[in-house]
């Protein structure tokens, strides 16, 4: 019996990914680095790497990328803190399943663009929990942000569903033995989801997935 959902944040309840891409690309050419949107959607959309590692160079590597780190989520916060809002359908989505599944979010997201994020959004309240990638030692693809989530509301991988948008999420997703739907979005629309349970066009389709499974 489905029980839960699981939701990613970036890309999936807000259209955050083109912004962390803006930041990371204005770090990067500071030191004359140039950053494609192929690039980005490969390393870290696709392989969930930093892109920021482009520009490192061997020696003092750590360092160097913890100082464009900080400099790139600088630069988020502020693009962040410029004004968003839920994708569009997340609301009314939320709202049809709120009474039906236990829903937690489960993202890369760090803290402080989170607590940004959804200041504007107003979307918290739907949910259980959340873990934002302070609560977790490895990213996505790996698996350990979705099994610590399973372990916290106690439930088994086959009584959840995960939503997410892109290939890494997929991988962490199925890496932990969980049920994944994707819904792509502009950036993450070439990537390989074959392992999905099944692409969305878009989130208001969710509803007629879950009463399909739940029906099984």
């Amino acid at each position: 019996m489905l029980k839960a959902i699981l939701w990613d944040n970036d890309g999936v309840l807000v259209d955050t990914e083109h912004l962390y891409f803006q930041a990371t690309a204005h770090i990067l050419a500071e030191s004359q680095v140039t950053l494609s949107e192929e690039d980005f959607i490969r390393i870290s959309l696709t392989q969930g790497q930093s892109a920021l590692a482009l520009a490192v160079k061997d020696g003092n590597g750590e360092r160097e990328l913890e100082i464009l780190r900080r400099r790139r989520d600088a630069l988020y916060t502020s693009l962040l803190a410029g004004g968003l809002t839920a994708m569009e359908g997340v609301h009314e989505t939320l709202q049809k399943l709120k009474d039906a599944f236990r829903m937690v979010v489960v993202t890369g997201c760090r803290q402080p663009h989170f607590q940004i994020i959804h200041r504007q959004t107003g979307l918290l309240p739907f949910f259980e929990f959340t873990l934002v990638r302070e609560d977790y030692h490895h990213p996505k693809p790996h698996p350990e942000a979705y099994l610590k989530a399973l372990a916290l509301m106690g439930l088994k991988a086959d009584e959840c569903l995960v939503v997410e948008d892109s290939p890494r999420g997929l991988l962490a997703a199925t890496r932990a033995g969980l049920r994944c739907c994707v819904i792509p979005n502009r950036l993450t629309s070439g990537g390989d989801f074959s392992r999905a349970l099944k692409v969305l066009g878009h989130i208001r389709e969710l509803p007629a997935l879950l009463t399909e499974l739940s029906s099984c």
